[in-house]
């Protein structure tokens, strides 16, 4: 087991998630595959967009079809923020971009969620790896990570 999901299944485990992430036939990597493998809607897919400005890196957890508005971004994280370099990501959060989890980091981030994924009764996030997924209800999902809910999409 890849050193990435194994600290999401200790990070589920400790938030008293039950279950198991899936591995999938197929990559994972986009919010359109991630939810054809699990059968769900686009926006029970939990993308975890990160962004890097001066001061670090911030998480975004947002629905499968919403994409972020990099201004609301920016005012909520209180710096201008643009696009984090996966290089930089790997290095702080531990995942590779395709595989970025919403829980699991080796440093921990700032992070707001998406109001419409509360939405739905499960939702469906990345694993640690581009073909590992996990469904969650979103509420736990929030309780475990301390999401912000937020609006921060266009």
């Amino acid at each position: 087991m890849s050193k990435s999901r194994a600290r999401v299944m200790a990070a589920l485990q400790a938030g008293g998630v039950v279950g198991a992430p899936l591995e999938m036939p197929g990559e994972t990597r986009t919010a359109v595959q991630a939810a054809q493998a699990a059968g769900c809607q686009l926006d029970q897919i939990v993308k975890s967009i990160i962004f890097g400005g001066a001061r670090g890196l911030y998480l975004f957890l947002t629905a499968g079809g919403n994409q972020v508005d990099a201004a609301r971004a920016s005012a909520l994280a209180g710096e201008a923020l643009g696009r984090a370099d996966a290089n930089r990501v790997r290095a702080v959060t531990g995942f590779a971009i395709g595989g970025v989890s919403p829980l699991g980091h080796l440093t921990p981030l700032p992070l707001w969620m998406d109001p419409r994924l509360l939405t739905y009764a499960t939702v469906w996030a990345a694993a640690g790896t581009p073909r590992h997924i996990f469904a969650i209800p979103p509420a736990q999902l929030q309780q475990i990570t301390g999401a912000i809910v937020a609006d921060f999409t266009a």
